[in-house]
């Protein structure tokens, strides 16, 4: 089993019109609503490849609730964590052109309802064959949280992943994650200056396990323990680039409870994140476009 950890749910709202009057009444045509949040939207896709997973999080008030009845709904298995506060909405407005987004920050998060939920965490991981820890804090935790989950679950012996930015992916290796999963963008916020490889290896060096980077169109840059490995795209997919990360880190998750070398992990990953990218909605991708790029993908 998969544990995603998701500590800023969120109930995405996507408004679509047919455009946008910024000074105006607008007449929004069609609403969607669905649990959000980057450990959902992994959870998701391994779901969807037929793989057992367990969405665990923090959730609170009104939308906490809407959020977990849409993960029921979508028959996804959950252990969340409550608290005090009401969990946050994002909001898509999206034309025929452009796609605009709102997020909010999240609850504020007591230190002791974070202790309850380690504590719970701690009891899940029992069960785990690897953990995702991906997207941003909520109010109140300390940028080192995700270095602590990581350390839980490796302590207990259990390969991790982090999917974060800003202070929280700095602090990240202090865990002993088995990946880091920066962007490129990310990447160059944490070790400013140098190449990506040599970003990548910073980190490494500061005790992650692997870096794995997301360049966009461009691939991955892997620096692992069996060497620095580039995964090429031979095409470049159109669609919506939201979810894309979400759906390569799933495939790297699989890589940590299905070993398989580096270059193969890398091509089933680049390969669902393109896929990713042919779907209109974050969490899900495209079988078809998987398989056509999967095998066309090279690794050096």
């Amino acid at each position: 089993m998969i544990i995603t950890v998701t500590l800023n749910l969120a109930l995405d709202v996507t408004y679509q019109v047919p455009a946008v009057d910024w000074n105006g009444v607008n007449r929004v045509s069609t609403v969607h609503r669905r649990a959000g949040g980057k450990g959902v939207n992994v959870a998701r896709v391994l779901a969807a490849l037929g793989h057992d997973v367990l969405v665990t999080g923090l959730a609170g008030g009104p939308t906490g609730r809407a959020v977990e009845a849409d993960l029921s709904s979508a028959r996804l298995p959950t252990a969340l964590y409550g608290i005090a506060g009401d969990s946050r909405t994002t909001l898509a407005v999206t034309d025929a052109e452009h796609t605009t987004l709102f997020n909010e920050p999240g609850p504020d998060v007591t230190a002791a309802e974070f202790e309850g939920f380690a504590r719970h965490y701690e009891q899940l991981l029992g069960d785990a064959d690897a953990v995702v820890l991906s997207g941003s804090l909520p109010r109140g935790l300390p940028a080192d949280t995700y270095a602590t989950l990581a350390a839980l679950a490796a302590d207990q012996g259990v390969p991790c992943i982090v999917d974060a930015d800003g202070e929280p992916l700095r602090h990240a290796p202090k865990g002993r994650p088995a990946i880091l999963k920066p962007n490129a963008d990310e990447l160059a916020r944490a070790v400013p200056g140098g190449t990506p490889a040599e970003g990548a290896q910073a980190l490494r060096g500061q005790g992650a396990g692997a870096v794995v980077v997301s360049m966009g169109a461009d691939g991955l840059l892997a620096v692992t323990g069996e060497g620095t490995f580039a995964a090429r795209m031979p095409y470049t997919v159109r669609g919506n680039p939201t979810g894309a990360g979400d759906s390569l880190v799933a495939g790297l998750a699989l890589g940590l409870v299905e070993p398989a070398p580096w270059p193969d992990r890398l091509r089933r990953a680049a390969a669902l994140g393109a896929a990713a990218v042919a779907t209109p909605v974050a969490g899900e991708f495209d079988p078809d476009v998987y398989a056509d790029i999967h095998p066309q993908i090279t690794i050096t």
